[in-house]
């Protein structure tokens, strides 16, 4: 079956987005909509898996909606919408916890991580997460999904779901008249290593909107004073620069500020090596500062003025929303029926 080329991606509204999640996500939500058809989803039963205030919640689900318009997603083309507005992602994550096996979630590195020592006293909804993130994706049988090294599992599992629910009802698929690849095997699009972006204060770490220092990312909506101060105090180490990218092996932080500037610039780490070589963190953290503060200084201001006008970005999200469900609800009339259910 030739599937429409379809791009699903989706952003937990759990916190203030950062510069990581415009490098490393939303900025790459632009040009796909000139290749493909486009659904981008503020995730908000997600973020609930953890306790979210409601007030927070709404606020921080527009913050999203609005850093997706800012950076250039054209909500008239492309599909903005929350993700709970469209109640078959929960309907057919149902589903699809009956098509996975418990081990499977067992061994999702990112439960591991997030429950630690305490898987026991975490909500199921964070160990189902996965069965929901791939309801998100199939439900519009994306065929491909941007993501960073770290949701590859996910999305590896997402594979699994889909190839399990084809092969368990086939002859219920075949029955509804329906092709044997009911549900598409969805391909990554990965995140090029410019585009990962680390905490400014341990290298060897992701930005997190999660990590308890409020210095080691740069939000999105960050004055220009606050932006300079962060990457001043951005951790570093004595040496300079290297001439050559091999000469950042070893140097983390190093890596991690020359890679920001190359991603912001839109230029190579050696492009960016080939100006600031041999040069100390005390010329090249100012000139990241102020390319951090020209890029950024446009999507703040068209944030700030949506978020302004929360009625409109709310209109988006409902249109958004019915036209997400639209889709939505011709899979699932078909997944009723290859089930078995009666409706």
């Amino acid at each position: 079956m030739a599937f429409t080329q379809r791009v699903f991606s989706g952003i937990q509204p759990s916190g203030d987005l950062h510069l990581g999640n415009y490098l490393g996500a939303i900025r790459r939500f632009v040009p796909l909509q000139d290749t493909h058809d486009c659904i981008y989803c503020v995730v908000d039963m997600h973020a609930i898996t953890v306790w979210q205030e409601p007030q927070a919640l709404r606020r921080a689900t527009r913050e999203v909606a609005a850093a997706f318009i800012a950076a250039g997603v054209d909500p008239k083309g492309a599909i903005i919408f929350n993700q709970s507005q469209v109640g078959q992602h929960a309907e057919l994550a149902w589903v699809f916890n009956c098509i996975a096996r418990i081990g499977w979630m067992n061994r999702m590195t990112q439960f591991k991580d997030k429950a630690g020592k305490n898987s026991e006293a975490v909500s199921l909804g964070l160990l189902a997460y996965p069965s929901l993130m791939a309801a998100d994706i199939l439900l519009y049988k994306a065929t491909q999904v941007p993501v960073g090294d770290d949701q590859k599992q996910h999305l590896e599992l997402t594979r699994d779901i889909a190839a399990k629910f084809n092969n368990d009802y086939a002859a219920s698929i075949a029955a509804e008249g329906l092709d044997a690849e009911f549900f598409p095997i969805t391909e990554p699009l990965i995140a090029g290593p410019a585009t990962r972006i680390m905490s400014l204060r341990d290298g060897t770490k992701k930005m997190s909107k999660s990590d308890p220092s409020d210095q080691s990312r740069i939000s999105l909506l960050d004055d220009a004073d606050t932006i300079a101060k962060k990457i001043r105090r951005a951790t570093t180490d004595p040496e300079p620069l290297p001439e050559t990218v091999e000469g950042l092996a070893g140097r983390a932080e190093a890596d991690n500020l020359v890679g920001i500037f190359a991603a912001l610039s839109d230029q190579s780490k050696a492009q960016v090596l080939a100006q600031f070589g041999g040069q100390g963190f005390g010329a090249f953290k100012p000139a990241l500062a102020e390319l951090a503060v020209s890029v950024l200084a446009p999507i703040q201001g068209e944030m700030k003025r949506l978020l302004d006008d929360p009625a409109t970005i709310d209109a988006i999200l409902r249109d958004g929303g019915e036209r997400a469900g639209a889709i939505a609800e011709a899979t699932m009339k078909d997944v009723r029926a290859i089930v078995g259910f009666i409706r």
